[in-house]
């Protein structure tokens, strides 16, 4: 009588740790795998940094980044034999705090990846779904355009475009998100070519969905991933880009603190004040390498194949 009502009452076996990895769903599963990725969780950190940088400028940044003092031009960093606590990083031809520059330029940088790779992201994105549903005319329209952008250098035709809108900012913002659109429109393409042969879409249609639903709601939620992972990488390209453009004088303009400007503003003074090319173009180089770790480790994560 024990037995059989032991054997009614039998409790279930307790869930092993391949249930639990098999119930997980693929986002827990990817921020897993991207939290053992020592060199993305490195490159998270710069990204915060830079970030934090940013967003507390005006709490972190011990002067006014455009003021200009005479008397304190060219003042050497603090472990300098003639350097001053009040100036950490040193000071300019124009006698402004560098390390002040320094903090707002890490906010104009993280406009413009944010503002130039939305640009690419959005018009990117929408040629390349239409292009890889329709197919036939409309795809070769849209993918020869894409090429003749391609064929250009990047750093080239955001030149051309600078040059015809005019040298600014915002001007600069455009160009660089004008040259990368092709990227993001031929991951698309390719990826909705994918996802367009699947049983769910045609599931979808066979239900009355109409295109853009199919589109939209269907198709490109799917593509996410690697969408992700180039966004990510089209940050580092932007922010080198937006340096480059106003190393030559056709980005930022003076007395905006961007540190490709910093750069271009400290090259004569390299011999006699090193602080003043060094640190602007340390800031450039983090946070290149901190977006380029940072999507390294997402593409590892994202990609089904690499799964343990």
């Amino acid at each position: 009588m024990s037995a059989a009502a032991t054997t009614l009452k039998g409790t279930q076996p307790a869930p092993t740790n391949e249930g639990l990895e098999k119930s997980r769903s693929p986002l827990v599963e990817a921020l897993l795998r991207l939290r053992k990725n020592k060199t993305a969780i490195a490159g998270l950190i710069i990204i915060l940094i830079f970030l934090c940088m940013a967003l507390f400028a005006p709490w972190l940044a011990p002067h006014d980044p455009i003021k200009q003092s005479l008397y304190s031009k060219l003042k050497p960093p603090i472990w300098d034999a003639k350097g001053t606590w009040e100036y950490v990083l040193g000071t300019d031809d124009f006698g402004r705090d560098l390390l002040s520059r320094i903090i707002y330029g890490a906010r104009i940088s993280m406009v413009v990846g944010v503002v130039s790779v939305s640009i690419s992201l959005f018009f990117g994105t929408i040629a390349g779904a239409f292009a890889g549903f329709y197919g036939g005319k409309i795809d070769n329209v849209i993918m020869r355009f894409m090429d003749l952008l391609l064929a250009f250098p990047s750093i080239l035709l955001a030149i051309v475009i600078v040059a015809f809108l005019g040298p600014s900012l915002r001007n600069a913002m455009i160009a660089i998100g004008v040259v990368s659109i092709p990227r993001y429109a031929r991951l698309v393409r390719g990826s909705v070519l994918e996802e367009y042969s699947k049983d769910y879409v045609q599931a979808a249609r066979a239900l009355g969905a109409r295109d853009g639903r199919l589109i939209f709601l269907h198709i490109l939620p799917n593509c996410l991933a690697p969408l992700i992972v180039q966004t990510t990488l089209g940050f580092a390209s932007a922010i080198l880009e937006a340096a480059a453009l106003s190393f030559l004088g056709l980005g930022a303009q003076p007395p905006t603190p961007e540190w490709g400007a910093m750069l271009a503003n400290g090259r004569a003074l390299i011999l006699r004040a090193w602080w003043a090319v060094t640190f602007p173009g340390l800031m450039i180089l983090f946070s290149v390498l901190g977006f380029n770790l940072l999507g390294d480790g997402l593409r590892d994560a994202l990609d089904p194949r690499l799964r343990d």
